[in-house]
């Protein structure tokens, strides 16, 4: 029976579950995913002895396969190994809001307003571990949700960012108020620079869509707008791109005295 290449969910048309690439297999495995089993192309041979090994301290089966299965299977990128996995799990949203209370750290969350390519989330993913951000909250409609290609692009960084899927954004929005967190939303049109706002409050960024920004009814809700500042003639950044530049503005601010 063949198969056909997995949708953005990650799953097949038999239902499976996959994260492919070299990057998010091997950091599945070192974070503890709860991995069905490993699939490594016949012609792979870089790192394979090591992946194996550690799929074999945590017994999970690992099968050798021909390189068609994996250009059948999977979109360009596979690498020759891949993983079958069980579903990765959301946090809820007041564990979420917890964990920098347990960690003793200013909370630092994103709030995704209607992201819709995967390739942006899984690159914010990275941005976020990168960061050290506690965690990320998406909405279960109108926007992006964990799946292979998200895993793909994050580089594993899906592994190590808990993420917190809602109903509706406003409402984590308001709980996070209630917790004194700031909201500052990522607008391009705000009078504030991004660099003018005391960024070592309790916070959370809230970033828009790829093209129609963060919904009025979201920017409502946000304590501060604010943007960075642009010299060139195309008065935009990619989605991941900004979130980047917010962050580590954080970052800075955050530790410049330590």
């Amino acid at each position: 029976m063949k198969t056909r290449k997995t949708e953005q969910t990650g799953k097949s048309w038999q239902g499976r579950e996959w994260i492919y690439g070299l990057n998010p297999v091997w950091e599945a495995i070192k974070s503890g995913r709860n991995i069905k089993s490993i699939f490594i192309s016949s012609k792979r041979h870089e790192k394979v002895q090591e992946i194996k090994k550690a799929a074999e301290d945590k017994n999970i089966p690992v099968k050798i396969s021909d390189t068609a299965f994996f250009d059948i299977t999977f979109c360009k990128g596979h690498q020759g190994i891949a993983a079958e996995v069980y579903s990765k799990k959301y946090v809820p949203l007041d564990e979420l809001l917890g964990i920098p209370y347990k960690k003793n750290e200013p909370p630092l969350f994103f709030i995704i307003d209607c992201i819709e390519d995967p390739r942006n989330l899984g690159a914010i993913l990275r941005v976020a571990d990168a960061a050290g951000v506690h965690g990320i909250v998406v909405q279960s409609y109108r926007s992006v949700t964990l799946s292979s290609e998200v895993s793909k692009v994050s580089a594993g960084a899906v592994e190590y960012v808990p993420v917190s899927i809602v109903s509706n954004i406003k409402h984590a929005i308001s709980e996070m108020k209630r917790m004194e967190i700031t909201i500052i939303g990522a607008e391009a049109s705000a009078e504030k620079k991004f660099w003018e706002i005391d960024l070592k409050l309790p916070l959370a960024l809230v970033i828009g869509s790829e093209g129609r920004g963060i919904r009025r009814t979201v920017k409502e809700k946000c304590d501060i707008l604010a943007r960075i500042p642009m010299k060139g003639k195309i008065n935009s950044l990619n989605v991941s791109v900004a979130t980047g530049i917010f962050a580590f503005e954080i970052l800075r601010q955050r530790f410049r005295n330590n």
